[in-house]
């Protein structure tokens, strides 16, 4: 076997392993595969042929074969996979469909999928053929990484990728906006809310649900009174403040202002008055709503899905607005966990998001490190004493501690603050370890620099223990440095920390928004080595998709570019440059992708072929139409 050959077989074989794929090499050790490939010669002579590698993963059967060079990577006849001889021995995926369908035929497993592998360690294609149980294949689009085959994601990628459903998740998702406009409409009509009220209301009463398991709240006791002291927005105020003495909220001054935020439940008349159409009060209403579609999500759901946060983000564009005008732009759920991953969010850790929202980040970080935390008294430290958060807005603060204390609880550290006011030695008390952060957009003006995004980040970096991680996500123009102010923060930044990389995001991320994000992530208190290189990443295709009438949602493949980013950032794998270029950086650079990328793609024989007959037609073109004069001769040279 030529040594290219063996060099993909080992990085077939790390894949495997990685995504914890139990596999057989030339051969498999499930006896009716084994025998059925006894007969599987590519030769079609009915003697012995045996697959680069096999394996079984619950129903399904993996088939891989491998070539060195990617113009072997598949051969067609009229858009169908070649079974003849010659295609099936020099062509990775003819090989793979061929054994693949052998022992479809010659054995139980019906479900099989065939996977061709060839290339070198930064070019490299991954083509998946699946095979059902009537001989047919159906081929799936390429992938990066083998992370779709493992045993925790396999049948979720035959039900997206084979048979075309929708996951759970993805239900679960469009339900979730569809009650999102439902409620805002209810809370528009029979509420007459103003647009920063509604996500109030929403979380006020969520506290008070939380209360039904410990006696201390009934939806039945929602009668409609109209005495004061018994009122419904009384009963729910009254089971929303012992909802925050039983998570201990303190001080009392934080107590106080998220009983202000929440105050509209008890002074709103319209709310708390009977509704002849809907035969009770508003407050009734949507409390039942809420416990019936929403409450029961968070409570019994384990996610790092910001819930709560997705309903704010859904009334404010419900009502024309998403927070812009004040440079509220919230994290999507897929990005806060991206961004915990990038920076190896661990259970001992202490996390600051200073600029919180309504806690995306916070939620994420969390459900990292309970997922990963040793033991019951871990668990407890992680919530009570190293997830810490700042935010400005008083109505947003109160919706993060909510999320947080559904969450049983972790709000103890979020404060209502202007995180720009504090030092970056008082901040550093808190002793995180890792930073996380959507700043406020497009604030910043040359009379006032500190507003600018790269400013955020400065004062976030300044603020964290030495040697720890951060990542932000902040737009594009945050790592071009236009201006005199932010050309010199970038060089303050380069000075004392570490530019660790840039990815330039999909710029539907924030969809609606009309902004182009990149996270961009660094290393505390460590100064830039000028001989270092940073990651500029081009990850703008993630596999998020707009959806009409949805918005942002993940197509097929999202775990697979996920997984790919990660073995890349991790120097796991490498990439060609339109994917991943490392370089030395300067402030005056721009920290992008776009600014280091170089095409490091060698051209192909075809592509030359190609290039050639374009320019011979062009050229016979340009002459038969008397223009030949410009390739150095006139209508009587030629």
């Amino acid at each position: 076997m030529p040594k290219q050959e063996v060099n993909v077989d080992l990085w077939v074989a790390r894949q495997l392993d990685d995504n914890h794929i139990k596999y057989c090499a030339q051969g498999s050790d499930v006896l009716e595969i084994d025998e059925a490939l006894k007969t599987a010669s590519k030769n079609g002579t009915g003697k012995e042929g045996y697959p680069e590698y096999t394996a079984v993963i619950d129903d399904f059967v993996l088939v891989i074969e491998d070539k060195a060079d990617t113009s072997k990577q598949a051969r067609y006849e009229y858009g169908v996979v070649s079974l003849d001889t010659a295609s099936v021995k020099d062509y990775a995926v003819n090989g793979a469909l061929w054994y693949a369908k052998h022992i479809a035929q010659n054995s139980t497993f019906k479900k099989v999928f065939a996977v061709g592998v060839s290339g070198d360690d930064k070019h490299r294609l991954i083509t998946p053929l699946y095979v059902d149980d009537r001989e047919s294949y159906k081929q799936l689009p390429d992938l990066e990484t083998f992370v779709s085959f493992s045993p925790e994601n396999i049948t979720q990628y035959y039900v997206m990728n084979v048979l075309g459903v929708d996951t759970n998740t993805e239900k679960a998702t469009e339900e979730l906006l569809h009650d999102a406009g439902e409620l805002h409409e209810k809370l528009r009509t029979y509420g007459t809310l103003k647009d920063q009220d509604k996500a109030l209301v929403v979380a006020g009463i969520m506290l008070a649900l939380d209360e039904i398991d410990k006696g201390g709240f009934s939806i039945d006791s929602l009668k409609g009174d109209d005495v004061e002291g018994a009122r419904d927005g009384d009963k729910i105020m009254d089971a929303i403040k012992r909802r925050l003495k039983r998570s201990n909220v303190s001080p009392p001054a934080k107590c106080d202002t998220l009983l202000a935020e929440f105050s509209i439940i008890q002074t709103s008349f319209r709310l708390n008055t009977i509704n002849d159409t809907l035969g009770k009060t508003p407050l009734k209403y949507y409390t039942q709503f809420l416990y019936d579609k929403i409450f029961r999500r968070i409570k019994f759901h384990e996610s790092s899905e910001d819930f709560i946060g997705r309903f704010y983000s859904e009334f404010m564009s419900y009502s024309g607005g998403d927070g812009q005008a004040l440079g509220i732009i919230l994290t999507p759920r897929h990005i806060t966990d991206l961004m915990c991953e990038l920076v190896d969010v661990k259970p001992t850790d202490t996390v600051l998001d200073p600029t919180c929202g309504t806690g995306g980040f916070l939620i994420s970080a969390m459900h990292k490190m309970i997922h990963d935390a040793n033991g019951i008294s871990q668990v407890r430290d992680i919530k009570k004493k190293q997830l810490h958060g700042i935010e400005l807005q008083s109505n947003m603060f109160a919706t993060a501690v909510t999320n947080m204390i559904l969450r049983d609880d972790g709000n103890a550290n979020i404060v209502c603050g202007d995180f720009l006011a504090d030092s970056p030695k008082k901040l550093q008390l808190k002793g995180a370890t890792v930073g996380l952060m959507n700043p406020p957009y497009s604030q910043g003006t040359k009379d006032d620099p500190d507003q600018y995004e790269i400013a955020f980040t400065k004062h976030l970096l300044d603020s964290l223990v030495e040697g720890a991680r951060c990542a932000v996500i902040v737009p594009q123009s945050a790592m071009t440095g236009k201006s005199k102010a932010e050309k010199k923060i970038k060089a303050e930044i380069l000075k004392h920390h570490t530019l660790n990389g840039v990815i330039t995001c999909n710029t539907n991320t924030f969809y609606n928004v009309g902004t182009n994000p990149v996270i961009a992530v660094f290393t505390a208190h460590e100064p830039q080595d000028p001989e270092a290189e940073a990651m500029f990443i081009d990850f703008k295709d993630d596999g998020y998709i707009v959806r009409q009438h949805v918005g942002l949602v993940a197509g097929n493949d999202v775990l697979d570019k996920k997984q790919h980013l990660l073995d890349v950032w991790e120097g796991i794998d490498e990439a060609p440059s339109a994917f991943c270029v490392k370089s030395t950086v300067k402030a005056d650079d721009e920290w992008l992708h776009s600014f280091f990328y170089f095409n490091d793609e060698i051209p192909t024989e075809q592509d030359f072929d190609n290039a050639i007959a374009d320019y011979l037609t062009f050229q016979i073109d340009m002459v038969g139409h008397g223009r030949g004069y410009l390739f150095g001769f006139g209508d009587e040279d030629a």
